[in-house]
């Protein structure tokens, strides 16, 4: 039986331009894309369209982060995040916005910020297959593509109200390319007490770099001007499943030694939670 054509994806086709010949834009074909330039990306049964192309970008999120960050999501302990990231989008754009995610995961905040805006559309961008099976269906709104955000997005310029960035890789050129005039690019990062007392146990996890904020800085001013920042920061508790989960979902995951874990006896039962979300506008 044919795979149906994905219905979110169909609202976001006309923001898509085939990644090779870089102009022309993307037609349905059964389960395929195609560019008048006879390029064909298929579209996996998930939803999900696949417009990588040449070598395969490698991601950090393999089958069991992206389980660990569903489950860990889905006890709402990020709630605050997503209602910040949701509501600076929310202050910036129309409720039939078009929102692009970049490092989309799961989708779980691109979610959030449709949630907000009621006619808006949203796509989101990622390399993990795994994480587009879920963010394909995060939203009935919400489309999925497999790309490398680090390279130019396959995406017409001028088209995006929002940029989502939200504990992604960040591309300031592309992210000022694709937004319209008008435009926002929100990124929400975490600060150097984010998650401190789990890290405090666990010496081996990924700390937040102290100049990490600096290097934000250089990295978009040419781009862009901050409007409005917030910072959220508050005590989460944590069961030792969703601590243990907490660790897996992110790239610390490959530096903790299992014996570290202790099956999530030995973690914290409250960790601090703290990150800033900022609304950018184009320079």
């Amino acid at each position: 039986m044919p795979v149906p054509f994905p219905p979110a994806l169909a609202l976001s086709l006309d923001l898509l331009r085939c990644p090779v010949c870089r102009t022309h834009r993307l037609r349905p074909d059964r389960a395929a894309l195609r560019c008048p330039g006879g390029h064909t990306f298929d579209i996996a049964r998930h939803g999900y369209a696949g417009l990588l192309t040449g070598a395969r970008a490698t991601s950090g999120d393999d089958a069991a982060m992206v389980r660990a960050r569903d489950r860990f999501l889905s006890t709402g302990s990020y709630a605050p995040l997503r209602e910040a990231g949701a509501r600076l989008a929310a202050g910036a754009a129309s409720e039939r916005a078009t929102v692009v995610d970049v490092g989309c995961g799961t989708g779980y905040y691109l979610a959030g910020v449709l949630d907000r805006l009621p006619g808006a559309r949203g796509l989101g961008l990622d390399t993990s297959a795994r994480a587009l099976r879920l963010a394909a269906r995060a939203h009935d709104r919400a489309a999925a593509v497999a790309w490398d955000v680090f390279r130019p997005f396959p995406l017409a310029g001028g088209t995006a109200d929002v940029v989502l960035d939200v504990f992604a890789p960040r591309n300031p050129a592309e992210f000022h390319r694709v937004l319209r005039p008008t435009g926002r690019l929100i990124v929400v990062r975490p600060t150097g007490r984010h998650l401190a007392e789990l890290r405090g146990r666990l010496p081996a996890m990924v700390a937040v770099d102290p100049a990490k904020e600096q290097r934000l800085h250089r990295a978009l001013t040419p781009f862009f001007e901050a409007v409005a920042t917030e910072r959220v920061e508050y005590s989460a508790t944590l069961s030792g499943p969703d601590a243990l989960d907490l660790v897996a979902m992110t790239p610390s995951a490959r530096h903790v030694r299992p014996a570290d874990l202790d099956g999530g006896g030995a973690l914290p039962g409250r960790v601090t939670v703290s990150a800033l979300a900022t609304a950018y506008r184009r320079r």
